[in-house]
């Protein structure tokens, strides 16, 4: 009885969004971790990247964000000087336009091959609809840009930046796994 009672409440939190506070739900945790899931995978697609060794290659983070400093936990020494508080709007402004500004670049990426459309553009709408519908790109269409044969140029770069989205998605997880738990309170 206690597993349906919380399988069914379970189900209603899959679709609410962040409330007015800023608070993460469940659900808004789960899709962080799908996107993670989805970007992993894609990074092992060889038809992706083909005639590149995506795993040798260097890494490009969105440089206009401070999310690994604005989003560390309270009195945490991972960037040297520890913060006296956590500022949580300013870590979600940071998440929210890190999520636009690579929603923005996978979007144009050509998709030959239809890997990253259903898989990490999807779960990446899916989290910013539901959790930060505020960053919803409306001049951006929700279907990739072409399906054209890329350059070995735009292959080696969709390799680096989705390398620096992974790495960033981690953050992500980690932190709105942060704030679920209600630890930034205290």
């Amino acid at each position: 009885m206690l597993l349906v009672l919380s399988c069914s409440l379970w189900q209603v939190s899959q679709a609410a969004p962040v409330v007015n506070e800023g608070s993460i739900t469940d659900a808004c945790v789960l899709k962080a971790w799908t996107l993670l899931q989805n970007i992993t995978h894609a990074l092992t697609q060889r038809n992706l990247f083909r005639g590149i060794d995506c795993t040798k290659q260097s890494l490009e983070l969105n440089v206009k964000t401070n999310t690994e400093s604005v989003c560390a936990p309270t009195k945490s020494t991972c960037f040297g000087a520890a913060e006296s508080k956590f500022n949580q709007e300013s870590c979600l402004t940071n998440i929210g336009e890190d999520l636009l500004h690579y929603y923005k670049f996978l979007a144009t990426q050509p998709d030959p091959n239809s890997i990253l459309g259903p898989t990490v553009l999807l779960s990446l709408r899916e989290l910013m609809e539901n959790c930060f519908s505020w960053t919803w790109p409306t001049d951006v269409a929700t279907e990739p840009a072409s399906a054209h044969p890329s350059s070995y140029n735009e292959r080696l770069s969709l390799c680096k930046v989705l390398k620096g989205f992974h790495l960033r998605t981690i953050t992500i997880n980690r932190v709105m796994g942060y704030m679920n738990s209600g630890d930034h309170t205290e």
